[in-house]
């Protein structure tokens, strides 16, 4: 028994309110333990969760086997050992995900509000592997009322505004592909959307943000929905300042809140789940390679690596702390937060440089890849950040480039002073024009270019092979031939917009077991203490498919719970 005297003691502290964190403190109510604590350092419920995509990864699942899709543990493994070649993830780990993530959703599906939609069309990011499967491996979640949640829709943090049209209308990942690539049926679902909003008069007296919600808002409101269902109890403005130690247990945890500092003991356990430490810039120089910024991160603000610093204190072990869940971003002037460059890039008809006017990577692969071949050739001498998105009038005329839209939606005219003062974005009558205005070497970009119209005429992309994958193809436009990736590049004006070397979050943290504890530096692990999401080290570092983060979160969260309540399966 604990000698330390508390301010409280509960059965088990749940520190964040993210997938991880809410589905641990689910899965270990609905097993037993009713004395769970959540505490969450901000205001809002969600972490990066929310402001995600939403997806999970999870292969064979019971939502793609009652769509008939074709897929098995022996595919998947063979994939994700092809995938993950060379990383330092231990295999006992990929086989527990492949094992247990599918259990884990069944689990949720069965007894919480949780529920997801399979993504049929949505491929695996490495499609040339052994086992990929080109859908129905990543799901998202359903859209939800956020009327459901009574008045505490007030407490939940919103989706990124790059997946809110106007700010305020979210839209499913399906919906965002469909608007994006301006599928058919892009116009009329465009008006379906607006309609709804603006005719639901009632809910604009609350909120300007529409009430349905969808990708990690919608994630988030049906774990949060499940938690206050069970009445567990959350505390917001809470921050994890350490963790105590007695004979080689954690017993509990020091936190603060409001200024006041609180003893909380713990009777079973604490469960890490409080994000990263992408917005930490001390720890970024410690452990990521340059060039890096906090500003470039799209990540959480409030994901400074507490979890991380509370238990290297106590002598945990790390992994994977050189790496992070990369993407390149935009950072428009006067937006909250960076966008993910995901989309935009793929798109046929422009191309990614950088300094010396030299593409340096596929454009059209996952921004995953896409962003280590950035680094792997990056130098001082050679720098690829930043890098620029160079587009033409007709690529501007067919497509959503970030916060552009499409020259209809946002005429030249319409672009902020701002945007150009900043060097965000840059237009000129020519491409040498435009490689002089951003501090392009004018001679490198005009031979890219050139190569890039040659590409557009032969179908074949002979630097970077562009459009020879199906994940390539997933943004692409079909209706442009031989090769829906590559189009020509040759109508004036010409534009430019930076890109930065971002993320979405820091993949490396504390290192754990096949059961979510985690190990010591000097051998074993900390009994008691349980870690999950991304203060935990990855199991699927090479993002293998979308979802790739949320998935292993939750999936641990219920790992550690099966442990802490002695349950088998």
């Amino acid at each position: 028994m604990s000698e330390t005297k508390w301010d409280r003691e509960v059965d088990i502290l749940v520190v964040g309110t993210g997938n991880g964190a809410l589905t641990s403190a689910l899965c270990n109510w609905e097993m037993g333990s009713r004395d769970v604590l959540i505490i969450e350092k901000t205001d809002k419920v969600g972490g990066t969760s929310a402001t995600s995509g939403g997806g999970i990864w999870i292969p064979a699942n019971h939502y793609a086997k009652a769509c008939g899709a074709d897929d098995s543990a022996q595919d998947a493994k063979k994939y994700l050992m092809g995938t993950l070649f060379g990383e330092d993830v231990p295999e006992e780990m990929i086989d527990t995900y492949i094992d247990q993530s599918p259990k884990m959703l069944k689990f949720l599906a069965d007894r919480t509000d949780v529920v997801y939609e399979s993504l049929e069309h949505y491929p695996d990011y490495y499609t040339n592997y052994e086992g990929a499967k080109s859908g129905h491996r990543s799901l998202e979640p359903k859209p939800i009322d956020m009327s459901e949640l009574g008045d505490d829709w007030k407490n939940l943090r919103w989706t990124h505004h790059m997946m809110r049209m106007f700010g305020r209308i979210h839209f499913t990942q399906v919906e965002a592909h469909t608007i994006m690539t301006q599928a058919p049926g892009w116009k009329s679902l465009l008006a379906k959307m607006l309609l709804g909003y603006v005719t639901d008069i009632g809910w604009r007296f609350r909120t300007s943000i529409d009430r349905r919600l969808c990708t990690g808002s919608a994630g988030i409101a049906r774990l949060y929905l499940s938690v206050n269902k069970r009445a567990i109890p959350l505390l917001f403005n809470t921050r994890l300042i350490s963790l105590v130690e007695e004979s080689g247990r954690i017993t509990g945890a020091v936190v603060e809140q409001g200024g006041q500092t609180l003893r909380i003991g713990t009777r079973k356990g604490v469960v890490l789940g409080a994000g990263g430490f992408e917005k930490n810039q001390a720890l970024r120089e410690q452990y990521l390679p340059a060039p890096t910024n906090t500003q470039w991160s799209a990540g959480n603000p409030a994901n400074e690596g507490d979890a991380l610093l509370a238990g290297l204190s106590i002598g945990a072990k790390t992994r994977l702390m050189k790496d992070a869940w990369w993407t390149t971003t935009l950072c428009v002037p006067g937006e909250p937060t960076p966008r993910l460059a995901i989309m935009e890039k793929s798109f046929p008809g422009s191309c990614v440089v950088n300094r010396a006017g030299e593409r340096f990577a596929n454009e059209s692969q996952n921004y995953m890849a896409f962003q280590k071949d950035l680094f792997a050739t990056h130098s001082e001498t050679s720098p690829n950040a930043p890098a620029w998105q160079i587009f033409d009038a007709r690529f501007r005329r067919n497509f959503m480039v970030g916060p552009l839209m499409t020259a209809a939606m946002k005429p030249d005219w319409q672009i902020p002073k701002s945007w150009f003062e900043t060097g965000f974005v840059a237009k000129a009558n020519s491409i040498r024009e435009l490689a002089e205005q951003v501090g392009i070497d004018p001679q490198g970009l005009e031979t890219t270019i050139s190569k890039m119209n040659h590409y557009a005429e032969t179908g074949t992309d002979e630097d970077f092979h562009r459009g020879e994958s199906a994940y390539d193809r997933y943004y692409a436009d079909p209706n442009i031939k031989p090769n829906p990736c590559l189009a020509t590049i040759d109508e004036g004006p010409f534009y430019a917009m930076r890109i930065e070397a971002g993320d979405f979050g820091t993949l490396g943290g504390l290192d754990t077991d096949v059961h979510g504890r985690v190990k010591l530096e000097a051998g074993g692990v900390l009994e008691g203490l349980f870690a999950v999401g991304n203060c935990s080290a990855a199991i699927l570092p090479t993002y293998p498919g979308p979802g790739a983060t949320l998935g292993p979160a939750m999936t641990m969260a219920y790992q550690s719970a099966k442990l802490i309540n002695g349950v088998e399966g």
